[in-house]
C-alpha cells in the first residue's frame, strides 16, 4: 500500500472538456472549512484502530464493524447512498490460506539445493486449485520481466517461456543508476511495480515467476514481503472470466537469488546488465520444484459508498477514495501485540474523507458536481475493491471527472511543502499547486521517486481505466524544525510501525499538518465541483492513451 503518499476522463471527442487552464470558476474559498474538526478526526482514528474493530480484515467481524460505522457515519451526516438504495458495494472476493509450502528446490547438473520457505523466499498462488506445484520446471531469467513499447523495450523478446518459471528483478530499467534516458530514470513508471510483473508473466503464458528482492529498489525490507504475503490472502473472485494465472508467484532474498545465479554458472554481473538496452534474457539450464497447499473460500467484501448528489451538473462526478482495510490479528510483534491496528495506515485516510464529507455537506452553496465518497476493501491484499470498483463502476467511468486518493496523513505538524505522487501524470498536480501556493506552501520533489508510490494505492485502478487520479505525500520541510525532522518522522514510521501492530494512535500525534493537508484536497475537489471543464492527463503519461 502506499505509505507516506497519498493519490486521482472523459473521452476527447466531448466537446466541453478543456484544459485546467481555461478561466476559472469563483468560488466561496471558505465555504465548508468551518466545518472541519481535528477532534473528530481523532475521533474517528481511534475508533477505528481500536481493540474492537480488529485489525479492519476483511472477511473478519473487524470488517462487519468498519463497514457497519462507515454506514452510519455517512447517513449521519446526511449524506445519501452511493449505490441505489444501499452504502455498500459487494466485492465478490476468494480467501487462498496456505495450508503448507515445501522447500523450493533448486537443481542444476552440477549441483542441487535447498530454499526455506519465508526465510529465503515466499510464495502464493491466486488459482483456486488447492495443490498447485513446480516439478523440475525450467527457470529463465527475464531481466526486468519488462514489455514495453513506447520506451522500445521488451526482456521477453527471443524467449519462450510457456510453462516454465522466470525470475525478474524489481523496479525499472535505468533506477540503479538514475540513467534518466531508460524509461524515467529514478522515478518507477507501471511496469517497475511487482504486480505488473506477474501480470505480464502470465500473460507470456508463464508457470511462475520469482521477483528478486532488492530493498532500494522495492523500498521496503524483505519482512515487509513475508509479512504482506506469507498468510491468508485475498484475491477477487474471478471465475466468470477465467483469466489465466500463474500456478506460483511471489518473492525471492536477493541472497538467494545469487546463489541460484551461481549454481547455473552466472554472477550478478548478469543483474547490471539488465539495465542496458538490447539485453537478451536466457534459459538458466535450471530446474525449480515447490509445493504449495492452500484452502480455498469463497466470500465477499464490501466497498462503502456515500454521495452528495451536484445541483447543476449531476451526472459528472468527483471521487473521493481511501482504503478502509488492514490486516486484521495475525503474527505478534515484540510487545506481544497481535493486532494490526493500522491507525495511520489507513485509518487516517478514512476518518479524512469523513471530514471531508462533512465539509463538502456543510457547504452554503452546495456543489454543481456530485461528489462521491468510497471506502474500499482488500487495498492490503493488492487493490481489490478499487480494482472490482473500476471494472464496475456505479458512476459512468467517461463523466468521471478526477479521483483524488487519501492513503495516509501527515501526523507530525504542518510543513512547508508537500509532494505530488509520480509528478508529471495529470493536470489534477496543478490544482494541488495553485491551493498550496494560496498558503504560502511549495511542491517538493519526492524524495524516493524510484518507490512507485502513484502505483500503490486505491488511485492507480481509477488511472488505470483513464480518470485523471491524484494523491499526494506528507511534505518533510516541518514549520521550525525543518526537513531533517520530518524526513527522520517519515522514516522512523516505515522502520517501526509500517504494516505491524505497532501503527496505533498516540497523543504525541501532531495532526495540525495533516489537517492542512485534507483542507487542501477539499479545496482541489471544491473547484472542481464548480467548474465545466475536466483536468485532463499530461504529455508523457502512460495513462494518457486510455482517454484517447
Amino acid at each position: 500500500m502506499l505509505k507516506n503518499l497519498q493519490i486521482t476522463l472523459l473521452f476527447a471527442g466531448i466537446a466541453t472538456i478543456t484544459s485546467c487552464t481555461q478561466p476559472k470558476t469563483t468560488v466561496d474559498e471558505q465555504d465548508g472549512l468551518a466545518a472541519f474538526s481535528k477532534d473528530s478526526l481523532i475521533s474517528h482514528i481511534v475508533t477505528l484502530s481500536s481493540n474492537e474493530f480488529k485489525g479492519r480484515r476483511p472477511f473478519t467481524i473487524g470488517e462487519t464493524k468498519t463497514i457497519t460505522f462507515l454506514q452510519n457515519t455517512f447517513k449521519g451526516m446526511g449524506l445519501e447512498p452511493g449505490n441505489g438504495s444501499s452504502y455498500l458495494q459487494e466485492v465478490p472476493m476468494v480467501e487462498i490460506s496456505p495450508k503448507s509450502v515445501s522447500v523450493l528446490s533448486v537443481k542444476t547438473a552440477k549441483t542441487s539445493f535447498d530454499l526455506q520457505n519465508i526465510n529465503d523466499f515466499v510464495l502464493w498462488t491466486e488459482r483456486t486449485d488447492t495443490l498447485n506445484t513446480l516439478k523440475d520446471d525450467d527457470l529463465v531469467f527475464a531481466g526486468y520481466g519488462v514489455v514495453a513499447p513506447e520506451f522500445n523495450w521488451n526482456d521477453y523478446a527471443g524467449l519462450n517461456v510457456k510453462g516454465k518459471v522466470v525470475m525478474v528483478m524489481v523496479n525499472d530499467p535505468g533506477w540503479d543508476q538514475g540513467d534518466s534516458t531508460l524509461f524515467k530514470g529514478k522515478t518507477m513508471t507501471y511496469y517497475g511495480r511487482w504486480t505488473y510483473k506477474f501480470e505480464e508473466a502470465a500473460r507470456q503464458g508463464a508457470k511462475g515467476c520469482i521477483i528478486i528482492h532488492n530493498t532500494a529498489a522495492a523500498s521496503y525490507p524483505f519482512n515487509v514481503v513475508q509479512n504482506s504475503n506469507s498468510g491468508v490472502k485475498l484475491h477477487l473472485d474471478k471465475r466468470a472470466t477465467h483469466p489465466y494465472q500463474l500456478a506460483v508467484q511471489g518473492w525471492v532474498t536477493h541472497q538467494s537469488a545469487v546463489k541460484i545465479l551461481m549454481a547455473a554458472g552466472k554472477d550478478t554481473s548478469v543483474l547490471m546488465a539488465a539495465n542496458k538496452l538490447g539485453f537478451k534474457g536466457f534459459d538458466m539450464d535450471t530446474k525449480l520444484s515447490v509445493s504449495v497447499k492452500t484452502k480455498v473460500v469463497f466470500n465477499k467484501s464490501h466497498n462503502v459508498i456515500a454521495k452528495i448528489t451536484g445541483t447543476k451538473r449531476p451526472d459528472e462526478y468527483i471521487i473521493y477514495t481511501a482504503h478502509w482495510d488492514h490486516f486484521g490479528v495475525g503474527k505478534p510483534d515484540e510487545k506481544g501485540d497481535t493486532i494490526y491496528h493500522g491507525a495511520l495506515d489507513n485509518g487516517s485516510g478514512t476518518a479524512s474523507i469523513l471530514e471531508i464529507a462533512r465539509a463538502f455537506k456543510s457547504m452554503k452553496t452546495q456543489p454543481e458536481r456530485t461528489i462521491v465518497f468510497i471506502s474500499v476493501t482488500s487495498e492490503e491484499q493488492g487493490l481489490l475493491g478499487s480494482e472490482y470498483y473500476a471494472q464496475h463502476p456505479i458512476y459512468s467511468v467517461d463523466k468521471t471527472v478526477a479521483n483524488i486518493n487519501i492513503d495516509e496523513i501527515n501526523n507530525y505538524g504542518k510543513t512547508k511543502d508537500l509532494a505530488i505522487a509520480g509528478a508529471g501524470q495529470s493536470e489534477l498536480e496543478d490544482y494541488v499547486k495553485d491551493e498550496a501556493q494560496k498558503t504560502g506552501r511549495y511542491i517538493a520533489p519526492e524524495t524516493h521517486p524510484e518507490a512507485g508510490h502513484y502505483f500503490r494505492s486505491d488511485h492507480f485502478n481509477f488511472a488505470k481505466v483513464g480518470v485523471p487520479s491524484v494523491t499526494i505525500g506528507a511534505g518533510v520541510d516541518v514549520v521550525g524544525k525543518g526537513k531533517a525532522y520530518g524526513q527522520k518522522a517519515q522514516d522512523d514510521f516505515n522502520a517501526t510501525r509500517y504494516h505491524r501492530p505497532a501503527d496505533m494512535y498516540d497523543a504525541t500525534w501532531n495532526l495540525d499538518g495533516g489537517m492542512e493537508d485534507i483542507e487542501l484536497l477539499f479545496q482541489v475537489g471544491k473547484r472542481l465541483a464548480f467548474e465545466s471543464t475536466f483536468p485532463q492527463w499530461k504529455e508523457g503519461s502512460e495513462f494518457k492513451k486510455l482517454r484517447k
